[in-house]
């Protein structure tokens, strides 16, 4: 029988047998659970991979038609831009023209440079014009921060659907990767690849509203530059019809002033040309006058010698008879009928130069008349003539 101090302490190995069958069996059983994993979590992985690329994809869509449709308005807003600087470029020939017809105006005579229709309406053009070239200019510059803003949104969209390309890119090419596609170079990238700080990272919701920002304000910036395009559009028809209306009253009321000028014109040479003939009348009736101043004198003269005559009858057979007083009756009456004409010649000189005087008056209103005709009749309407304004 053997030493018991030197048996073996069969309860040790026992022990320890029971803990290596326990630890093989764990062993067996994390192999399994990983093998499970490995074969489950590339399906899981997938499944949420392709829901991501369906969440991205969403999403870009989205970001897509917003870029579109700001692309649009983009070009919409420069091609109103282009409209409104040829509007402004157009209302530069009719305020040259205005102002021409204004100058021209002023080279009529002092005494026809009337503040009347036709220089109102002149300068109401003038004014009409300008507040249109102001209130256009003041549009140009909306529509450039228009644009401006739009490009920004355009930007920012661009900015987001480029990251959403990369991720979506990113995201595709993990959900194909399979263990024979592993490559020493992915190996590689992959032990490089350093993980974004959880605090860095945003959550789904933040990377949602990244988006939804940027649509949003996209949507806003589309909202007013339509509320601007059809602000814009009603400008450029109204001012259109505004300086057409002013254009148009300016042409009346130079139309008028036309008839008004002809009228007085034809008054005054109607009248003219009566005094052209009242004056030879008086020319006539002076010629009359003279013939009877001349006759008159010729029988005076008779009478005179007559009386003359009779002075020498003899000193007894000098009486005063019946044709001595009728002598010196004539004598008086002949005497009282030349100085009357002789009045009446003088008067007929005067008469004669005052209608002399009208008749120089009278020309020189018609001339007056032909000059300022011919600025509201010609001249106005040939410059005005080179103005069409169309719809802006």
């Amino acid at each position: 029988m053997s030493d018991p101090d030197h048996s073996p302490n069969l309860g040790n190995y026992e022990i320890m047998r029971n803990r290596s069958e326990l630890f093989r069996a764990e062993c067996t059983r994390l192999m399994l659970e990983t093998d499970e994993a490995c074969k489950r979590m590339p399906n899981d992985d997938g499944r949420r991979l392709n829901q991501r690329l369906g969440d991205i994809q969403f999403v870009k869509k989205g970001l897509e038609l917003k870029l579109k449709a700001i692309i649009l308005e983009i070009d919409a807003l420069e091609v109103l831009q282009s409209r409104v600087a040829k509007a402004m470029k157009a209302c530069e020939e009719p305020l040259k023209v205005t102002m021409v017809c204004m100058e021209e105006r002023k080279k009529r005579p002092p005494s026809e440079r009337l503040h009347d229709k036709v220089e109102r309406e002149l300068l109401e053009e003038t004014k009409a014009i300008e507040r249109v070239a102001s209130l256009l200019l003041s549009v140009a510059q909306q529509i450039t921060e228009q644009i401006r803003l739009n490009r920004s949104a355009k930007y920012q969209l661009e900015k987001d659907l480029k990251d959403k390309f990369e991720a979506q890119c990113i995201d595709s090419s993990c959900a194909l990767l399979t263990h024979d596609s592993i490559d020493t170079a992915s190996d590689l990238q992959r032990s490089n690849a350093k993980l974004v700080p959880q605090r860095l990272a945003v959550t789904s919701k933040q990377w949602q509203n990244i988006s939804d920002i940027n649509m949003a304000k996209a949507e806003q910036q589309l909202a007013n530059s339509l509320s601007l395009r059809s602000l814009v559009e009603s400008i450029l028809v109204q001012t259109a019809y505004d300086i057409q209306k002013q254009v148009q009253a300016t042409a009346a009321a130079l139309q008028l002033s036309v008839l008004e000028i002809k009228s007085a014109k034809s008054q005054m040479e109607d009248q003219l040309a009566k005094i052209l003939s009242e004056f030879d009348s008086q020319q006539r009736l002076r010629e009359n006058l003279r013939v009877a101043i001349a006759e008159g004198e010729q029988g005076l003269s008779l009478v005179q010698a007559r009386l003359a005559l009779r002075c020498q009858r003899p000193g007894k057979e000098q009486c005063h008879d019946a044709a001595q007083s009728h002598l010196l009756a004539e004598v008086q009456q002949l005497t009282a009928h030349i100085n009357t004409l002789q009045e009446a010649a003088a008067r007929s000189d005067d008469e004669q130069r005052s209608l002399v005087h009208c008749q120089l008056e009278l020309q020189e209103s018609i001339d007056m008349m032909a000059s300022c005709l011919y600025i509201d009749e010609v001249v106005c309407p040939q410059h005005k003539k080179s103005i069409v304004i169309h719809n802006f």
